[in-house]
C-alpha cells in the first residue's frame, strides 16, 4: 500500500569503487523512521500532482505551487501606473526589497535581490523616495532606481564642466560646510577613492595628483550628516562607476596609441570647456590629440581655456579671449600656459559622460583648428590655417565672433 511507504531521497551510498550512488529508496515507517524532509515534501507534491492529473484545473494549481520552489517569483516588464516608495537611510538590499514587495512594485524579495546582485551599479542606489511602477520585474526596478530622474530629491545638481573650486562653492552653499573643508579633503585624491594607477602619464610629464576631473557631474542627494570628505567620496565613486561601465581606461589604452587614461581625461576636460555644442565634443577632443601628439607647429594646445583655469586657480577673474592680455596668454610662470609643449598638468574641469566618450573614441580627422559659426554653438573644423581663416570670416559674417 502507498500509505505504508516513506518516499524520499536517500543519503548518498558508496559503491565498491568509492563512487556515489543516489536514487529513490523505499522505507517502511517505524519507530526509527527519518520523519521526511524537503525531498519527501517534493515527492509528495509530485505524487499529488499526478493523482490530481485527471481533475483538470487542480493540476495547474499544483504545478504553480511546485514551480515556486525552483523559479524566482517575478513580474514581467516595466510595470504599470505610478507609486512612490521610500528607501530609508542605512537600508540593505533586503530592506529595499521588503519595501518594494510591500508596495507591489516587485513580486518577491528574491527577484529584486538577484537583479541587484547582477547589476554592478546597484551599490549606487541611494536612500530617498522613488517614483516607480507597480508590478515591475526585479531588473526593471533596479534600473529605474539607478535612473536619477525617478528619484524625488531635494539634492544638488553639479553641471558638466565645472571646476573643483566652483563645485566646492556649490556644495558649501547647499550644505553650509565651509569651502576650506572641501579643499582640505581634496588634497589627497587617493584617500577619496581615486586609484593610484589613474595618475599615470605616458608623455613623460611630471604627475600632479589632483581631484580635478574625478568629481563626476550629476545630481546628488546630500545625506543630513554628510562631511566634505564623504560627499567628495560619493562623487569620485560615481566617476569610477561610470567610467568602469564605459570601459574608459581599457579602451583608451588599447585604442589611443599610447595615451594614458589620465591624459584622455585631460582631453575630455578640454573638449568639455571648448565645445559649444555636444555634437562637437568628439571633434574638439580630436583637435587636442592632433595638436599635442600630431604634426602641429608647436605640439602645444593653444587653447585659452587653460589660461582661464589658471586664473581661476589663483583667485583672479576669468576672461574672454579678446580680454586677455599678451602677458596672460603666454605667461611663462603659468603651468597651464597654452604655448607649453604637450598636455597641461591636470584636467581643467570635471567632464560629463559625452565628453569622456569623445575623448575615448573621437571621430577620425586631421583637424587642427575650429571656430564657432552659429548661435547654437556649432563649430567649423579645418585641417589648415587657410581654411580656418575662411571659417572665421563666416563666423564674423554671422556675428558670432
Amino acid at each position: 500500500m502507498i500509505d505504508d511507504l516513506d518516499l524520499g531521497f536517500d543519503e548518498p551510498e558508496r559503491g565498491e569503487k568509492g563512487r556515489h550512488r543516489r536514487g529513490f529508496v523505499q522505507k517502511r515507517k517505524g519507530k526509527g523512521g527519518s520523519g521526511g524532509g524537503r525531498g519527501k515534501t517534493f515527492l509528495a507534491l509530485l505524487l499529488a500532482l499526478f493523482l490530481l492529473g485527471g481533475i483538470g484545473g487542480g493540476a495547474f494549481y499544483g504545478f504553480d505551487r511546485i514551480q515556486n520552489y525552483f523559479v524566482t517569483p517575478d513580474y514581467d516588464g516595466s510595470g504599470t501606473g505610478e507609486i512612490t516608495v521610500e528607501i530609508k537611510n542605512g537600508a540593505l538590499l533586503a530592506d529595499m526589497a521588503d519595501a518594494l514587495v510591500a508596495a507591489d512594485v516587485v513580486k518577491s524579495q528574491k527577484a529584486f535581490i538577484e537583479a541587484a546582485e547582477a547589476n554592478s551599479r546597484s551599490k549606487n542606489i541611494q536612500p530617498g523616495t522613488y517614483k516607480l511602477r507597480k508590478q515591475m520585474s526585479g531588473a526593471s526596478a533596479v534600473t529605474a532606481m539607478l535612473d536619477l530622474k525617478n528619484k524625488i530629491v531635494n539634492g544638488l545638481t553639479i553641471p558638466e564642466g565645472r571646476t573643483s573650486k566652483n563645485i566646492y562653492k556649490l556644495l558649501s552653499d547647499k550644505t553650509k560646510i565651509p569651502v576650506k573643508e572641501f579643499e582640505a579633503a581634496a588634497k589627497d585624491p587617493e584617500a577619496l577613492g581615486v586609484p593610484d594607477w589613474w595618475f599615470t602619464r605616458g608623455d613623460g610629464k611630471k604627475v600632479v595628483k589632483s581631484v580635478e576631473g574625478f568629481l563626476y557631474p550629476d545630481t546628488y542627494e546630500i545625506p543630513p550628516k554628510a562631511t566634505a570628505e564623504s560627499i567628495l567620496k560619493l562623487m569620485v565613486d560615481n566617476f569610477l562607476s561610470v567610467t568602469g561601465e564605459m570601459k574608459f581606461a581599457d579602451r583608451v589604452q588599447k585604442e589611443r596609441g599610447g595615451v594614458s587614461p589620465y591624459e584622455a581625461l585631460i582631453v575630455a576636460s578640454l573638449a568639455q570647456a571648448e565645445a559649444g555644442n555636444k555634437d562637437d565634443l568628439g571633434k574638439v577632443a580630436r583637435v587636442a590629440y592632433n595638436r599635442v601628439y600630431g604634426e602641429f607647429n608647436c605640439n602645444c594646445l593653444e587653447m585659452d581655456v587653460t589660461v582661464n583655469y589658471y586664473l581661476e586657480s589663483i583667485g583672479k577673474p576669468t576672461k574672454s579671449s579678446k580680454q586677455m592680455t599678451a602677458s596672460e596668454l603666454d605667461d611663462p610662470k603659468n603651468p597651464y600656459n597654452r604655448k607649453l609643449k604637450g598636455l597641461v598638468p591636470t584636467p581643467i574641469n570635471n567632464p560629463g559622460k559625452q565628453a569622456l566618450e569623445g575623448a575615448m573614441d573621437p571621430p577620425v580627422g586631421k583637424w587642427l583648428y575650429f571656430v564657432a559659426i552659429d548661435d547654437k554653438g556649432h563649430s567649423a573644423f579645418a585641417e589648415d590655417y587657410e581654411q580656418h581663416q575662411r571659417n572665421e570670416a563666416k563666423a564674423r559674417e554671422a556675428g558670432i565672433i
